[in-house]
């Protein structure tokens, strides 16, 4: 089926149009359909995402080879999330700026976390991540990580910033330099550090088993923003 690297990508990209750009989510998002109660239900859900993904690419780390040009790539990815130790550059503190400017009055507890319950979309897709490092080849967790996630996240997240200017959702602009920042920089740059990797591995096996892999963990994470999506209909 694959005969190429770039064969791969292609197809991870109609997956990405499918399940994401053309999916139930992003379309009310970027037509304005969903109230403000309901993507401060988003907000706060997406808060957990955030901040459990640093969780995702440690549990990678742990599947990785102790070879430096394996693991680097994520530590690199995981020193963005941290703000490159910087206090409150964190992307949790990041994040922060886009929930207070959604939903000001938020309830948070004394470390920033949100009083309201994670949500078992969010929950699953995080955990679903984590257990299949558990048992992955140091090839399938990068291109888990890499195909899975990395690659399409900033065409995503661009498009969520876009739908979120849409003016039903606010009178005032939203802090959007979460989503922005993510589209336009950090995203691009942590897929190009695993590609680096990936494209290491020509043989059909192993391009079999990188779409196979990225598809399965794209379509759970799409899977949540569907489940929200569902969460958020039934808040009317």
């Amino acid at each position: 089926m694959f005969h190429t690297y770039k064969d791969v990508e292609t197809a991870i990209d109609e997956v990405v149009q499918r399940e994401f750009t053309n999916g139930v989510f992003l379309s009310a998002l970027r037509n304005g359909e969903y109230t403000i109660p309901q993507i401060q239900h988003f907000a706060v859900q997406y808060s957990y995402y955030s901040r459990h993904f640093p969780r995702v690419l440690g549990a990678a780390i742990a599947a990785m080879p102790p070879l430096d040009t394996w693991w680097v790539p994520l530590a690199d990815n995981l020193w963005d999330e941290a703000g490159h130790g910087a206090d409150g550059k964190s992307h949790e503190q990041l994040y922060k700026t886009f929930l207070l400017s959604v939903y000001p009055d938020v309830q948070l507890d004394d470390k920033g976390v949100p009083k309201q319950p994670i949500s078992p979309a969010v929950q699953n897709a995080i955990q679903t991540f984590i257990d299949f490092f558990r048992g992955a080849s140091p090839l399938e967790a990068m291109a888990a990580v890499g195909l899975g996630s990395e690659m399409f996240a900033g065409s995503v997240m661009g498009d969520i910033a876009n739908g979120l200017r849409h003016p039903n959702y606010g009178e005032r602009p939203l802090n959007l330099l979460f989503w922005d920042v993510h589209a336009d920089e950090h995203e691009p740059r942590h897929y190009q550090l695993c590609k680096d990797i990936l494209v290491q591995f020509t043989d059909k096996s192993a391009l079999e088993t990188m779409y196979h892999v990225g598809s399965k963990i794209a379509k759970s994470e799409a899977l949540m923003y569907t489940q929200l999506h569902q969460e958020m209909v039934q808040l009317g």
